[in-house]
């Protein structure tokens, strides 16, 4: 190939890579600009291979960004996982504030805001180090880390202290959520597997390369290795699944009607709950009524009627004070579960004129609907005139209303004799015990709060024809979870939800479980895997080396031949002037040298030994040349480095020859050089 084809061949590479790096160009000032505010060339730098992808004040940034994301995200799980509580949270604020405001999503859609905040943080930082970038990360996002930290660590203490059972909440809806969440991780993982394998093997240091490899590998193998110890009740054979879980009306249907009023628990009725759940209160003149709360103050108008009592306990009004307070204005204006907008002029209205109704009422609804009935009984203050009866008086309205049957009789206090007065009643108990007390008991259903959810436990309990009910469960994702641990029924705000769901919303086989999990696996190992090899060849090929500091010509040489791109000299000027190396061969050419220099050197090697073989013994170095004695002249050839000294003639001086008869030392012979 000419000459001039190879160079414009070379020139259309560059050519081309330069053109594919100027493209890139709008895309990283838009993450450089986004992320640290750097939006010209010029204010960006290149993290060049060997180097750390930023400045020690930057990674420090960046590891803060990393902490910051995960306690963000357990902050935003953790409350949103919590929806099935809003109300409870909501009104324990008015309680203490005195004043409506449905702070419990205020609370989601600021930890949202602030999740997706650092979440598209972390997004630019990634992308910026797939590029190769360094990372600057701007002062004002600096803080809005600070902010986030301390706004995610605060809420989640607060919250533990005063609503610690919410953690038991999370727990259980790891039972639902976790596979869904192990292959979010997992995906999450390879997709990081792409930056840090870039950086890997631009990395000069082996101990900087084994902590980044050590750790990822780490993480990595440990969310292989969660499903083992994941446990769900969803997770189960085919076949096994029970009957869903009976409905119970929670205060009636609260969600579309006020809370404990006719309206409640007509809603109730009409959207399929098979039980109804309230509150009794004995009024000052002994009669029955519903109430949940201590006081008068949430569901009703009493600030108005009765201003001046309005923190007195609703057992100290009488029967006609109480009618004449309104119980459903309060629904419509403060609109506890955002539906009132979805209910028509003709609920709205009948809503808007709802009372505070006796327990009669309530047992005359159940009763024509043919519901069992589930109510909490409140012993009214010390002082009252029905303190020591209210458990005779609530019976008496029980068994003239409704069939005692469809009664789940919940009040503890004197259980022995209500049973032994109408032992037809469905005695309900709201704590655990062992099978033997409850069974002495007449115990035939548990009440219980669902965090204390437990697939072993109500198996137990079913097995002697005790049932369990749960309360209160509003979610989908806690109702599938009941139905799948077994529950019997379950208490609910939202009954015209759950009543639609005619299947868990989560469920498989263990095996189609593992097949899941052993893919997720299987498919990010291969990617990840795929990854590192791809950046180790692209590496391999397209990272130029310089190397500092050369000012040798011989080290230039031995730089040039190993393949440098570049170096760095104190002699530009010498070294600009070779224009080959100083020493270059074939690989044949420098076996033939070898093969030379061994061959003759052995020659000459084995010609010395001989010489001097053949001179110690006397022999003649060449035809007709005579040998002397010791007395007459001789020729002695000696050898020593580069000289060579030629004996001719030698005469030993007569006079000088010891004799047998002289005494003393006899002398040495002297030799004279002629």
């Amino acid at each position: 190939m000419p000459v001039t084809r190879l160079k414009l061949g070379k020139l259309k590479v560059v050519r081309r890579q330069l053109l594919q790096r100027y493209e890139h160009q709008p895309f990283v000032s838009c993450l450089a600009g986004l992320y640290g505010c750097q939006w010209r060339r010029y204010q960006r730098a290149r993290a060049q291979p060997g180097e750390c992808c930023c400045s020690k004040v930057e990674c420090g940034s960046f590891g803060l960004l990393i902490l910051t994301f995960f306690l963000s995200f357990l902050f935003l799980y953790f409350w949103s996982e919590a929806q099935n509580d809003y109300n409870d949270f909501d009104w324990f604020n008015f309680g203490t504030l005195g004043f409506w405001f449905p702070w419990s999503l205020v609370l989601l859609v600021v930890a949202a805001s602030l999740f997706t905040y650092i979440a598209l943080l972390l997004v630019l930082a990634v992308c910026l180090l797939s590029e190769g970038q360094r990372l600057y990360l701007h002062w004002s996002h600096k803080t809005g880390i600070v902010v986030t930290l301390a706004f995610s660590v605060t809420a989640t203490a607060i919250l533990s202290d005063l609503w610690s059972k919410e953690w038991k909440t999370l727990l259980l809806s790891l039972q639902v959520t976790a596979p869904f969440l192990h292959v979010a991780a997992v995906s999450l993982m390879a997709v990081l597997s792409w930056p840090i394998a870039l950086h890997f093997f631009r990395m000069n240091k082996k101990v900087r390369q084994v902590a980044v490899l050590g750790l990822y590998l780490s993480m990595l193998f440990s969310l292989y290795l969660v499903p083992l110890g994941m446990y769900s009740p969803c997770i189960k054979e085919a076949g096994t699944l029970g009957p869903a879980p009976r409905l119970i009306g929670h205060r009636g249907a609260p969600m579309l009607a006020p809370e404990n009023t006719v309206m409640s628990f007509e809603k109730a009725v009409e959207t399929g709950g098979e039980g109804l759940e309230t509150d009794v209160t004995i009024s000052y003149d002994g009669i029955p009524f519903l109430m949940h709360d201590s006081t008068l103050r949430r569901t009703t108008n009493v600030a108005e009627v009765f201003p001046n009592r309005t923190h007195l306990d609703a057992s100290m009004f009488t029967w006609s004070e109480l009618q004449q307070l309104n119980a459903g204005d309060w629904f419509l204006s403060r609109d506890p579960f955002g539906t009132v907008s979805s209910l028509s002029e003709v609920d709205r209205l009948q809503a808007q004129n709802q009372s505070v109704p006796s327990l009669a009422q309530f047992l005359e609804v159940a009763a024509r609907g043919g519901r069992l009935v589930l109510f909490d009984l409140r012993r009214p203050p010390y002082g009252h005139p029905y303190s020591q009866s209210y458990i005779n008086t609530t019976l008496q309205v029980v068994q003239a209303h409704i069939n005692s049957s469809q009664v789940l009789w919940l009040p503890s206090e004197d259980r022995e004799l209500v049973q032994a007065v109408d032992p037809e009643l469905q005695q309900t108990s709201g704590e655990k015990a062992s099978i033997q007390e409850l069974t002495d008991s007449h115990i035939t259903r548990l009440n219980l709060h669902y965090s204390t959810m437990s697939q072993q436990q109500i198996s137990k309990y079913q097995s002697v024809n005790i049932s369990t009910n749960l309360y209160v469960i509003s979610q989908p994702w806690l109702y599938t979870l009941a139905w799948c641990a077994g529950a019997q029924s379950v208490t609910t705000n939202s009954i015209h939800v759950l009543s639609n769901i005619n299947k868990p919303l989560f469920l498989m086989t263990p095996e189609e479980y593992s097949l899941m999990w052993i893919l997720t696996d299987a498919v990010s190992a291969l990617l990840i895997i795929a990854i590192f090899i791809f950046h180790c060849k692209y590496q391999s090929v397209n990272i130029s080396t310089n190397l500092y500091v050369i000012s040798q010509p011989w080290l230039y040489t031995l730089a040039w031949c190993a393949g440098a791109q570049s170096v760095t000299t104190n002699s530009i000027h010498v070294l600009s002037n070779i224009n080959k190396p100083l020493f270059l061969m074939t690989p044949e050419e420098y076996s033939l040298m070898w093969i030379l220099t061994d061959a003759v050197s052995a020659l000459l090697i084995i010609a010395i030994f001989i010489f001097h073989w053949w001179r110690e013994r006397g022999l003649p170095f060449w035809s007709g040349s005579r040998q002397t004695h010791e007395n007459g002249p001789y020729s002695k050839f000696r050898t020593e480095l580069s000289d060579v000294w030629s004996i001719s003639s030698v005469n030993v001086r007569p006079d000088l020859r010891s004799t047998p008869n002289s005494p003393g030392t006899p002398h040495l012979p002297t030799i004279t050089e002629e």
